[in-house]
């Protein structure tokens, strides 16, 4: 057995969830113990290497204050570190990237720089530790409560066990869950168990899963060769098409998500046609004065590097090992393609110029520390919201349900990618949502709360509770719950089924800068 380690309450996992609630339980005064399988904290944000998805309002409403001071140091991190021209320095709004998935695309290594920024002064005083390439292996319970969790090095085989009165699961998958014996789901419900319109039509499919994606960092060095070795699986993503896709995979033809028509795409930028490097650019050298980057910066998180062949978890190792090792494939097959059989805007085959840049995602294969998972285990909640809640066609013309326990808001459209099910794109119209407190908490243990894409959710309404912005509110709300239900000697649960504890939860959010409703204008 390794050695103990106390704290007040322990957060399972570095994701961008668990950062948030690792901030807010340190602030609230607590003793806080957060362990992180990779080098990097700050999950899809950073070792996965996705910059936000964010809904239209992001600039003005819609977050937590803390979000917006991680958004608002992101950009002053490149006006005040590097040599941005003067139109890009007086940019209130500016995007480091330009990219147009969002409306600030950045380097994951920036978000990582601010991210450790903005926990420094709890782990200098030593509220906070931070335990990374620390891997959750075991779990002790009594009754209906976790009393201790094993963690062990994966570099060097160290074990610590972590003990305290509240433990946060914030791992990508939801692995605390199965460990700890907590009741959760996966994949897809039918429509029989939840009534949702989009729901699967016949039986529940456990291992329908949406894809996930091994993300890259590229830029451009016309003239030069960096093409990579030939990926041992380059023969069959070469050729590969799946039933339900009307292209092969590695092609520039990608599909609509809410038509799914056939939409053609190029690389570069185009007056005709939109571009792929455009959507997720990380890196606009435009923004910097000349010569300070060879070349503009592109993340590929793209249709044609979605792995949807099969689960990454509630599976055997060998086969866990064996999609993700697919999922690692199909990317580098992707840039091998781009590099040496893509059809040019020129009418010439291949990019050669294209190269992979680790540096830019920590690593020195040049894929992202982990893929891009968009699914995760899901607790059996209080509360789980339903398409019925949030769906605009399910809500016939009325606003989303409003939640007495709303611990915070946030919008995105229901975005499911193709899952391995062999199922099409689930993409439909959402509207802006609050995050209900019940979601948080289990049916039945006691002292864990949910803290990121593991909420009480359904397949369906993962698709617009699993962004950025409404991670970060999971995980913020976690802390902040987990270190009131400890100053007031109460439950989670006790906590949402008191009227009297949840209104003073609530204004206690309020003044940390939540907002727990959206304004009349966004509802209209």
């Amino acid at each position: 057995m390794g050695r103990e380690l106390h704290a007040d309450i322990v957060i399972t996992g570095g994701s961008l969830g668990g950062v948030a609630a690792a901030l807010s339980a340190a602030s609230a005064g607590k003793k806080v113990i957060m362990t992180e399988d990779t080098h990097w904290i700050g999950g899809q944000l950073t070792n996965q290497a996705v910059p936000p998805d964010e809904h239209m309002w992001i600039e003005q409403f819609g977050c937590t204050a803390s979000y917006r001071e991680l958004r608002n140091r992101l950009r002053n991190y490149y006006k005040n570190n590097f040599p941005v021209t003067e139109k890009a320095r007086s940019n209130t709004f500016l995007n480091p990237g330009n990219g147009w998935v969002g409306r600030i695309c950045h380097e994951p290594r920036a978000a990582l720089a601010i991210i450790n920024d903005m926990l420094a002064p709890y782990v200098h005083s030593g509220r906070l530790t931070i335990l990374t390439r620390y891997k959750l292996t075991a779990a002790e319970t009594s009754g209906d409560e976790i009393t201790s969790v094993t963690v062990r090095n994966l570099d060097h085989g160290n074990e610590y066990v972590l003990t305290a009165p509240y433990f946060l699961d914030a791992t990508e998958c939801g692995d605390l869950l199965p460990i700890s014996g907590t009741e959760y789901v996966t994949g897809s419900e039918s429509i029989s168990q939840t009534g949702e319109m989009h729901a699967l039509p016949g039986d529940p499919d456990p291992m329908d899963m949406q894809a996930v994606t091994w993300c890259f960092a590229m830029d451009y060095i016309e003239g030069e060769d960096h093409t990579i070795e030939k990926p041992k699986d380059y023969d069959f993503w070469r050729e590969y098409q799946a039933d339900f896709w009307p292209v092969k995979h590695l092609s520039w033809q990608i599909l609509r998500p809410a038509t799914l028509d056939v939409r053609d795409m190029v690389l570069f930028p185009s007056n005709t046609m939109d571009s792929l490097w455009g959507y997720r650019q990380i890196l606009d050298k435009d923004n910097f004065l000349p010569g300070t980057f060879d070349s503009s910066v592109t993340l590929v998180n793209w249709p044609q590097n979605d792995y949807w062949l099969g689960p990454i978890f509630d599976v055997s190792e060998e086969e866990a090992k064996r999609h993700l090792e697919g999922a690692r494939q199909v990317s580098l097959s992707l840039l091998y393609w781009m590099q040496t059989e893509a059809p040019t805007r020129d009418g010439k085959i291949g990019y050669p110029g294209l190269r992979l840049r680790g540096d830019i995602v920590g690593t020195e294969d040049g894929l992202a520390m982990q893929p891009y998972i968009r699914e995760s285990r899901r607790i059996k909640a209080e509360f789980t919201v339903l398409e019925q809640h949030v769906g605009t066609e399910m809500r016939n013309g009325k606003a989303a349900e409003e939640f007495k326990d709303s611990v915070g808001i946030g919008a995105y459209r229901i975005d499911l990618h193709p899952s391995t099910g062999n199922r099409n794109y689930v993409d439909i119209s959402s509207l802006p949502f609050q995050i209900p407190l019940g979601s948080l908490i289990p049916v039945r243990m006691n002292n864990l709360l949910a803290a990121c894409k593991n909420i009480g959710t359904t397949h369906i309404t993962n698709g617009c509770y699993r962004l950025h912005p409404v991670e970060w509110n999971i995980g913020e709300t976690a802390g902040y719950a987990a270190a009131y239900c400890l100053n007031n000697n109460i439950s989670p649960r006790e906590l949402r089924n008191t009227d009297k504890h949840l209104s003073a939860f609530q204004l206690q959010l309020r003044q940390q800068g939540f907002e727990l409703e959206w304004p009349q204008v966004v509802k209209q």
